[in-house]
């Protein structure tokens, strides 16, 4: 199992994070705006087994997932250095849904999407502002998401960013502390630091999933943790 992390998360959450697997540490420079430029959810996008990138992703990353034998594909667009050109892969995809900005998604990577649902939101950051749970259930620290999803008939938490750091801004948002895989759940974090901590326990244990809390202190936003099979 191999994690794409953001470099800067707490080292803690780095060394209890090897235990379930490899590591590679994520950065960049002069792409993006500091506060996202380590963030993998900006420069990357899941779809079934392929791995999205933007074409501005630093080489050297490119290089050890082809090594690894990762199956990956450029993306159309770099990555810019503000929003909404900084978002252009931060897109939500599950086997069922597609959520995004349609306006800012890149090209090729909504070619990707077969017959998944499109569902359009005005936040271009969806991945950091929504983590997709099973179960058609997703966590999400946007209202406007929020509203959008529970039109569709969708089972959602929705919690406060407040307390979740985020180096450079005043919060971070909760689908940018967490990474799934299977039925675990990985958290830049420890949710006793977060005031809504409770409600997203009982929320993932109504779910069956194993909660791993990375360290013990407050939630931290790095972006995600992608995790690939």
């Amino acid at each position: 199992m191999l994690f794409i992390i953001d470099k800067n998360i707490p080292a803690e959450a780095k060394s209890n994070l090897t235990h379930f697997g490899e590591l590679l540490e994520f950065s960049s420079e002069g792409i993006t705006y500091p506060q996202i430029s380590n963030h993998p959810d900006i420069f990357f996008s899941k779809v079934d087994n392929t791995l999205y990138y933007s074409p501005n992703t630093p080489e050297e990353y490119i290089q050890l997932l082809i090594s690894k034998g990762i199956k990956i594909s450029k993306g159309s667009k770099p990555v810019g250095l503000k929003y909404p050109h900084s978002a252009l892969y931060n897109a939500v995809i599950t086997e069922r849904f597609f959520i995004h900005n349609q306006k800012i998604t890149d090209t090729n990577l909504m070619q990707s999407i077969g017959t998944r649902k499109i569902i359009n939101v005005k936040q271009g950051y969806c991945r950091c502002s929504l983590l997709p749970l099973k179960n058609i259930s997703f966590i999400t620290s946007d209202e406007g998401i929020n509203k959008k999803l529970l039109t569709e008939d969708l089972n959602i938490l929705k919690v406060n960013p407040d307390g979740i750091i985020l180096p450079g801004e005043e919060y971070g948002l909760f689908g940018g502390t967490s990474g799934i895989s299977g039925d675990r759940i990985f958290i830049v974090g420890n949710l006793n630091y977060f005031p809504e901590g409770n409600k997203v326990r009982d929320f993932l244990n109504n779910l069956n999933y194993e909660i791993i809390e990375l360290y013990n202190g407050p939630l931290f936003d790095g972006g995600s943790i992608l995790i690939l099979e």
